[in-house]
């Protein structure tokens, strides 16, 4: 990497040249699941970690390795770890520093699959877990036990977009010499920077804006080399949950446009949030980038800008909201987020059904909320398509 590039340009040239054997400018896509050595000696060499190469492919292929060391150098970290799904990610990450016996702070406001992961099967491990608001530093040391051996914390949350302080929930974790992972799903390398800011492991679901084609599941974990060497060879390996070397070009070619499609999801992403924050259909919205954001000042500061995610409450709760949803004709009802197309969903009965109903309410999940994931269409398209199925829903309502 030259140290003068920008991001944009890193984004596209990091670690990425022509073929040396056939001039190709794309990633050769290396599907194999064996491979050869000369020796016996240079073999166990390789299986050691002693001389750098594959040798089996539930560990790794050529092509997913250039794009783990291109996620690395994005982040800033180390080593990078690509594997199957984002809760793959989620999952190694927290095995990796929790065993029986152990406890995790995690913030309250969590994604549904990590929710589910940790009421369903860290039991099974025998794993502790609590929730916590992760806004207030004093309930974090709080909360902290004698077994506690990791913060997770996703910012912004998912759906609410709360904003957490890395910096200052870093400061705690090293008080208490913890390890802080961060879920920077949302934000992408290009927005946010976790570990410049004192994080220690950062995961990522790459289904979502690293490809940012609606066409790949996999998960990407960054941090220190010889933990993610653990990682992949005690955990991912072990469990099966390697990334292959199709998609892993896949994303390879979705990367190379990131840094545009963040520039239009979050430039979209703003306008339809103040357009929303200003309808009388309208009860709440979400959005970083709105000064009514309880966090704005922050997220100004550790933000490159805010996000193409906008969660939002319809008035008159889950009836409208529905009614809403069903009557729009650009944005698509879906479960995912940072594909091209914008789509939306609702958290209660969707995303996040696994929290039972009696707890919702503690995680701000309400029955009239809606999470949108702003596409790149053209923003004044997806403002009348907003505005039509709000003004409907408004007329009838009174």
């Amino acid at each position: 990497m030259r140290s003068n590039w920008s991001v944009d340009t890193q984004i596209i040239h990091s670690h990425l040249s022509p073929d040396p054997h056939t001039r190709a400018i794309s990633q050769p896509i290396v599907p194999a699941v064996a491979y050869s050595f000369p020796d016996a000696e240079s073999a166990a060499d390789v299986v050691a970690g002693e001389r750098p190469g594959d040798y089996y492919g539930r560990y790794g292929n050529p092509t997913l390795r250039t794009l783990e060391t291109k996620i690395a150098e994005l982040e800033g970290g180390e080593a990078a770890l690509g594997v199957s799904s984002g809760m793959a990610a989620i999952s190694i990450a927290i095995l990796a520093f929790c065993k029986q016996g152990d406890h995790i702070l995690v913030t309250k406001d969590v994604y549904g699959g990590t929710y589910s992961f940790l009421t369903s099967l860290a039991p099974r491990f025998g794993i502790e877990f609590d929730f916590v608001d992760c806004t207030i530093l004093d309930k974090v040391k709080q909360s902290i036990k004698s077994n506690t051996k990791a913060l997770y914390i996703e910012t912004p949350s998912n759906p609410l977009l709360t904003i957490l302080d890395i910096q200052g929930l870093s400061k705690v974790c090293k008080q208490y010499d913890l390890p802080m992972i961060v879920d920077n799903t949302f934000m992408t390398p290009y927005l946010q920077k976790p570990l410049e800011l004192g994080a220690d492991v950062i995961v990522h679901s790459a289904t979502k804006y690293i490809n940012g084609h609606g066409d790949v599941i996999a998960g990407f974990v960054v941090g220190k080399s010889d933990l993610i060497s653990f990682m992949r060879k005690k955990i991912m390996g072990d469990l099966g949950q390697n990334l292959n070397a199709w998609e892993s070009f896949l994303i390879l070619r979705g990367l190379k446009t990131m840094a545009l499609r963040m520039q239009r999801h979050c430039s979209s992403a703003q306008k339809i949030a103040e357009f929303l924050e200003h309808h009388p259909a309208i009860e709440r919205v979400f959005y970083p980038g709105l000064y009514s954001h309880p966090q704005f000042n922050l997220a100004k500061k550790q933000m490159k800008a805010m996000g193409g995610i906008i969660s939002f409450e319809v008035k008159g709760g889950i009836e409208e909201g529905k009614r809403f949803i069903n009557s729009l004709k650009i944005a698509m009802i879906s479960f995912s987020l940072g594909d091209p197309e914008t789509l939306v969903q609702h958290p209660a009965s969707m995303t996040h059904n696994s929290i039972p109903v009696q707890d919702r309410s503690k995680f701000g999940i309400t029955d009239g909320l809606l999470r949108l994931s702003v596409g790149l269409e053209e923003p004044e398209d997806l403002i009348n398509d907003l505005d039509q199925a709000l003004n409907s829903i408004y007329l009838a309502t009174n």
